[in-house]
């Protein structure tokens, strides 16, 4: 937990104020409490970690379940809208900002997306369903993703049309 949490202030610049890294303390925490022994200590934190997630969740507008599976560097730019289902998975040096919502399409498909390593996620964007997203993607502002989006891409508009991103080299010749 501490390993993760040196890396999450890291990718914060050191900033405890940032309102992100806060529910990013708060969801280290609740994955931690899981391996805690013995039990009554563990319903202890557990009861700890939910008192915390609600607060969170009032002051940042963040929600951020433990039960997401969240790789290092995960960062939440800007606070405020922010709902992550507890069945997404995210990869390393992510970075969400406000008004993202990564869920479920439908209540009764308990299935969320799965995001790669380095995936943008502009304000206001939506990724639901049970897509994939590569690896070194960037989701548009406002984005409606509700298909899989491939390595290297770009995906933009309601509903997302994928591009493939420029790279350095072709962005010269």
């Amino acid at each position: 937990m501490f390993d993760n949490i040196r890396h999450d202030l890291q990718a914060y610049d050191h900033d405890w104020g940032a309102q992100g890294f806060w529910a990013m303390l708060v969801y280290r925490f609740g994955r931690w409490r899981y391996r805690v022994r013995p039990a009554l200590l563990r319903k202890f934190f557990s009861a700890l970690y939910k008192m915390c997630f609600k607060l969170i969740q009032i002051i940042t507008g963040i929600e951020l379940p433990c039960e997401a599976e969240i790789g290092r560097n995960f960062v939440i730019d800007h606070f405020g809208g922010i709902i992550v289902s507890g069945y997404t998975r995210i990869g390393d040096n992510c970075r969400i900002r406000n008004g993202v919502t990564i869920g479920l399409r439908r209540v009764e498909e308990k299935v969320a997306p799965v995001i790669g390593d380095n995936v943008d996620i502009g304000a206001g964007a939506k990724l639901l369903g049970p897509i994939r997203i590569g690896n070194n993607v960037v989701i548009g502002a406002n984005a409606v993703v509700i298909t899989d989006v491939p390595d290297d891409s770009i995906a933009v508009g309601v509903p997302a049309i994928i591009k493939p991103r420029r790279t350095q080299s072709t962005a010269d010749d």
